[in-house]
C-alpha cells in the first residue's frame, strides 16, 4: 500500500518545532560570514559555523525528546575550545586571554569570542552559553547532584573577586612591562583550568549542587548577566494552563522562579536554557 503524504498543516507543524534550531543556526552563520568577510580570515567561517551547526543539532535532537542532546552540544562546542583552540591553537579563552587581547588593542580571538559569546550573544540566548557550551560546565554536568540540594547560598560576591582579580592579573603584565606576557597568559590557561575544575568539582560535592561554581565563583557571569535579562530566547510560561505544582522549579539547577513571564523574577537571568523545566511541566505550561 503506497504511503499517504503528511497533510501540509502537519508538515507545517513539524517545521515549527524545528524553528528554534533553524534559528540559531542561522544566527551563527550570519556572524560566521560576517567575520569571515570584514576580517578576510576563513577561520571565522569555519569557528562560527562549527559552533551554530553543533547547538541547532543539539536543539534539533532535543525537539526529538533524545535525553542526551544537551550533553552533546556541550562536549561537541567545550572540547573544540578547550582541546583545539586551547591547548592546539594555544589561546587562552579564559576571562585572563580576554583581558590580555584587549589590552593588546586586538579584535580576534578571545575578544571575538566574548564580545559573540558573552557579551552582546546573550541579548539572544541569554545564558544559552552556560547551559550549552561552557567546557567547565559539561563536566560538572555529570556530576550526581542535578538539583540543588538546599536554597542558594548568599555567597555570589565572590566571583566579583575573581573577575577584578583576573583584571588586575593582566592589568600588571602590562603596568610593570614584565616580560613574555604571552607565555604567562598561556600558562594561566592551564592552570586556570585545573583550578576551576578543581574548585567546580569540590563545591559540586560540598553543596550537593552541579551548578555551585556557576552560581558563586565563575567571573564570566557578570558579562552574561545585564545582557540576559533582555533575552530572546528564554522559557515562557502559559499561565492559564500553569497548576502551580511546583515541580519546574525544584527540577531547575539554577534556582530560577520558572512559573513567571516576569524579567525582574527570582535569578531570572540566570537561566541556562537547559529545558528541564520544560520537560518537568506535567501540563506542557512551558515554552521556549
Amino acid at each position: 500500500m503506497a504511503c499517504r503524504p503528511m497533510p501540509a498543516e502537519g508538515k507545517g507543524k513539524k517545521m515549527k518545532k524545528y524553528a528554534p534550531s533553524l534559528t540559531m543556526w542561522l544566527i551563527f552563520e550570519a556572524v560566521a560570514v560576517t567575520l569571515w568577510l570584514t576580517l578576510d580570515n576563513l577561520f571565522y567561517l569555519f569557528n562560527f559555523s562549527y559552533i551554530g551547526t553543533a547547538i541547532a543539532v543539539g536543539l534539533a535532537l532535543y525537539t526529538q525528546k533524545k535525553s542526551y542532546a544537551r550533553n552533546v552540544v556541550q562536549f561537541a562546542v567545550g572540547l573544540y575550545m578547550l582541546v583545539y583552540l586551547g591547548f592546539l591553537c594555544r589561546e587562552n579563552m579564559q576571562l585572563e586571554g580576554f583581558w590580555y587581547y584587549l589590552f593588546l588593542g586586538v579584535f580576534e580571538a578571545a575578544t571575538i569570542h566574548y564580545a559573540v559569546a558573552k557579551i552582546f550573544g546573550p541579548l539572544v540566548f541569554g545564558r544559552g552559553w552556560c547551559g550549552y557550551a561552557c567546557w567547565t560546565a559539561m563536566v560538572l554536568d555529570l556530576l550526581p547532584f542535578r538539583q540543588p540540594a538546599a536554597p542558594r547560598k548568599q555567597i555570589g560576591f565572590i566571583r566579583y573577586i575573581v573577575f577584578a582579580a583576573s583584571l588586575a592579573f593582566v592589568g600588571a603584565l602590562f603596568l610593570f612591562q614584565i616580560p613574555g606576557k604571552e607565555e604567562i597568559i598561556w600558562r594561566s590557561f592551564l592552570v586556570g583550568n585545573l583550578l576551576y575544575y578543581a574548585v567546580g568539582i569540590a563545591l559540586a560535592y560540598i553543596l550537593r549542587d552541579n551548578r555551585a561554581f556557576c552560581k558563586y565563583i565563575c567571573p564570566i557571569t557578570i558579562f552574561l548577566k545585564p545582557m540576559s535579562y533582555f533575552s530572546l530566547f528564554r522559557i515562557k510560561v502559559e499561565e492559564d494552563k500553569c497548576i502551580s505544582c511546583g515541580k519546574c522549579e525544584r527540577v531547575c539547577p539554577m534556582d530560577v522562579e520558572v512559573p513567571s513571564n516576569s524579567r525582574k523574577k527570582r535569578n531570572a537571568t540566570e537561566c541556562i536554557l537547559c529545558m528541564k523545566c520544560v520537560d518537568a511541566c506535567p501540563k506542557n505550561a512551558l515554552k521556549l
